[in-house]
Formats: C-alpha cells, structure tokens, sequence
C-alpha cells in the first residue's frame, strides 16, 4: 500500500529499505567461547579475542552459521557455498579490535523475499542479502557526568544483519515487514526478536521522490527499537524531507537518530560510504565453504513456516484468513491453538482463543506463554460445552472464574452448580409458567409480535437460573406458542 505525502507541489512518494540486525542464538559468540546471556554484569562475558588483545585468533561458530543458513532458508533466498568475512574498519571506543568482522563481498545468504499484507493488499518484499557479523560492545554515557564506560560484553555477539530491497512505500508496509520478518526468525528459533533487549534492531532507510522518478536521496535511521517507532520515524523523516525539498534545500545523506521522546529524527553524523570502512578479507579467516549436503540437512529440519501454517488453518481448520493470520503471527499463539483445538472444533477453538483469551490477556498484560488459563484447561472447558454439559453463555462465566481462581473448569461448574437443564419436562414446566403469567404478551405474539420471541426466552431463562439447554428451551417455547 503506498502512501503518498501531498505536498505544496503535489504528491510525494516514500522509498524504503531496512536493515535489520538481529542477534543470533547462541550460547556462544561469532569467534569466541564466551557467554552470551542477557543482564549479566559488566565485562564478565569477554574473552581474550573479543577484547582484542594481540595475537588473539577467531574460530568460527558452527552453530551460528547453521543458524544463519536456517535463517536463509527461511526467507526464500539462495544460501551460498562459499562466502568471505570482511574487515570493517572503524575507530570507536567501544570497538576493542579497530575493526569489526563483518561480509561485504561475499555474504553468506543473497537474494529472497517476504510476502506482506496490508489492508489486504499483498505485496512481495525483496531481501538483497543477509551477512554474518559481530556485534561490537556498549558505550554507557549515563552513569557519570563527564565519563562514558565501556561494556565489552556484546563485543563479538553474532548477528544477522538481514537488508530488504528499497521496495517498501509506506511506514504500514515497513512495519508488516519487520512483524513478519520476526515472525519467522521467532519460528526458526534463530533469533527471539525482542526489540527492548536489543536483540532485533532495526535502521530505516528513508528516501522521498516524486511518484516515477529516480530514487532521492536517502537518509538512514539508526538503530530503532520497537515497530511502532519504525513506523513513526518514517513518517516524521519522509514529512522533513518533502518539507526540506519544497522550501529550496537539499536532502543531504547523513544517519538520523529517532527521538522517541520527541516524536522527531535528528542528524548523528553524515552516512559513510563503503570505501570509508577499507574493507578487506580477514586475513585470519579462511573463506567459509559450505557442503550442499549440509544445506539440505538444514533444510530437511526446518518448522513449519507462518505462512505454511497459515493456509493449512484456512484449507483443513476452515478458518478465515484473518483469524488464520492472528493466530500464526506468534509461534506460541498457533503452538496454543493446536492444543485447543487437537480433536475439537476448531473454529470455536479459534473464537475463544481470539475471543475470551486475548482479551482477557490483554487486560492482565499477560502474553500467552504465561495464560493463567492453560490450553488443556480451556479445551476441557470447550467439551463441557459439547457435551452439553453447559452452554456458550454459562461457559463465558466459567472462564472468568477460572482466569481468577485458577481451578479447572470441571471444578468450577460442579462447586457453583451450572450444569445444563437438559430435562425437557422441567423446561417444559418453565415454559408454561412464563406463558401463564403472560397471556397479554401470547396474544401479541400470536397477533403477529414475532419479536416477543426473544422475551419468552429471556424469561424461561429467568426461571431456569440461566442453565436451560438453549437449543431444547427454544424448540419447547416454539411448539408451545403455535
């Protein structure tokens, strides 16, 4: 969906492309045995190689390129056999070595692409490329004054660093984007995608043009961390840029940080160009080859995918498109609803799931994995409505009782006594009595109130305490009343 800016010379049109880095999992660094945990102190997860200490050589993590090919996979890409690591030259305090071991050249992973969908219009994302490099360590300005401290431990951290191809033409589709693009790292377990750790970081790149005319010029957003700010900056940075281009500036190329505080992006310093990082092949790493054999077996063990899991809801659930996509989006969400709905209907499965649970999450700010109301304990809750033990409504109120006590559904119908009436002589009895007390209101109804309906009903409810089989209550009140 693309969103033009309408400007004092007409409409605008927003190119973007993103960058993402997304830390890989792993218990061990890029080319290092230390540890990778999240929160522990300061500089107690450094080995000799990440702090750049001379005559300190990298060794290559296995498991990381697995991660990375596995990762390639997954987003339609081609996984290359041969790939370099590069040295990426910069000078930076935080940046123990001098430089950071990235690709360039020759990236493990080119080519791929996401589908995305936007106000149901889909859309196919190009990706150019995804590298391997290592993270570089932490400068911390906040803790004095006058003084900046070094963190060294996520110096040497491996990353994906995943770069879209400038197809993006609105903030709404750069947000699917990234949603979807975690979506599948959090399915392939090669990345966890929480943007408040830093573990998915992501930079905007930000160009403005009139609709067909070559691309401007691009600024670039650094290190965004969450999808609603991605989706913010854009539309702050695109806003300058068109303002800047119509009142006779320039757009120059520069990197911008994004104030969430303030809503705006401000300049950081002007954009480097790759001959300013001298790039070069470590000369202490040999080229990365990799046995097609080894791809395939990646392959063979890949998860089912979003999208996969998505058209088989839809084609064997009978599921809506949009409940299929809702239910995917997470892994331990689809993860949930297969439980529910393992040999149940799956279409209430779905409703309650989309239904009951998520509001009742999203009030407590709960995610799924940590439901007060397991999945075993809502699908006991869904067969005491198929076997008519209670119905749909009884069944609402259960649920708030379980999310509150935390006792299973059987439990609680038993303790409070909300066991269906399916004796038709007693619901027959409750019938009559309503229609006795109401002959005024039979006559209208006979005379043509069919809308009355729904009062006899409500009453014999009333008169039932609520726990009358609707189905039965209704085709009793029925062949009463004609």
């Amino acid at each position: 969906m693309s969103t033009l800016i309408e400007g004092r010379t007409g409409p605008w049109e927003i190119v973007i492309g993103l960058e993402v880095h997304a830390q890989v999992i792993s218990e061990a660094k890029l080319f290092s045995g230390a540890a990778t945990s999240f929160g522990a102190e300061p500089n107690s997860q450094v080995s000799p190689v990440d702090a750049g200490m001379p005559g300190m050589l990298p060794v290559i993590n296995r498991h990381c390129v697995e991660q990375a090919v596995k990762t390639g996979l997954g987003i339609n890409a081609t996984v290359n056999t041969l790939s370099i690591f590069d040295r990426k030259n910069y000078f930076y305090p935080d940046l123990p070595q001098g430089y950071q071991i990235s690709q360039y050249t020759r990236p493990i992973v080119s080519g791929g692409h996401l589908d995305i969908e936007v106000e149901g219009a889909a859309k196919r994302i190009g990706i150019t490329r995804l590298h391997l490099e290592q993270d570089a360590g932490k400068s911390l300005h906040d803790q004095h004054p006058t003084l900046t401290y070094v963190d060294l431990n996520r110096s040497g951290i491996a990353l994906m660093e995943i770069v879209s191809e400038p197809d993006l033409r609105s903030s709404e589709e750069a947000a699917a984007y990234l949603r979807k693009l975690r979506s599948i790292l959090r399915y392939l377990e090669t990345c966890d995608g929480n943007m408040e750790e830093g573990s998915l970081r992501c930079d905007a790149n930000v160009s403005v043009r009139k609709p067909g005319e070559p691309f401007g010029t691009r600024c670039e957003i650094k290190n965004v961390n969450s999808v609603r700010f991605v989706a913010l900056a854009i539309d702050y940075e695109a806003r300058r840029q068109v303002e800047l281009i119509e009142e006779g500036g320039q757009v120059q190329q520069e990197t911008r940080l994004f104030d969430s505080g303030r809503g705006i992006t401000r300049p950081m310093r002007s954009k480097e160009h790759a001959h300013d990082y001298r790039y070069f092949p470590d000369p202490d790493l040999l080229p990365l080859e990799l046995d097609p054999a080894f791809i395939e077996s990646v392959r063979q063990a890949m998860p089912e995918l979003p999208d996969a899991r998505r058209r088989r809801y839809v084609e064997r659930f009978g599921l809506t498109p949009y409940d299929a996509e809702v239910l995917v989006a997470e892994k331990e969400t689809a993860a949930y609803f297969e439980a529910v709905a393992k040999g149940r209907d799956a279409k209430q499965a779905a409703n309650w799931v989309t239904g009951e649970l998520f509001g009742a999450l999203n009030k407590l700010d709960r995610a799924i994995a940590h439901s007060p109301v397991s999945a075993a304990s809502l699908g006991e809750l869904l067969d005491l409505i198929a076997d008519d033990t209670i119905s749909g409504k009884i069944a609402k109120d259960v649920f708030l009782a379980m999310l509150d006590s935390g006792e299973s559904a059987k439990a609680i119908v038993e303790k409070k006594g909300l066991r269906q009436v399916t004796d038709s002589g007693a619901i027959e009895q409750a019938v009559d009595a309503v229609l006795a007390a109401n002959q005024d209101k039979v006559a209208e109804y006979k005379s043509g109130k069919d809308k009355l309906f729904g009062f006899f009903v409500g009453q014999a409810m009333k008169a039932t305490g609520g726990k009358a089989n609707p189905a039965l209550l209704n085709d009793i009140l029925r062949k009463k009343l004609s």
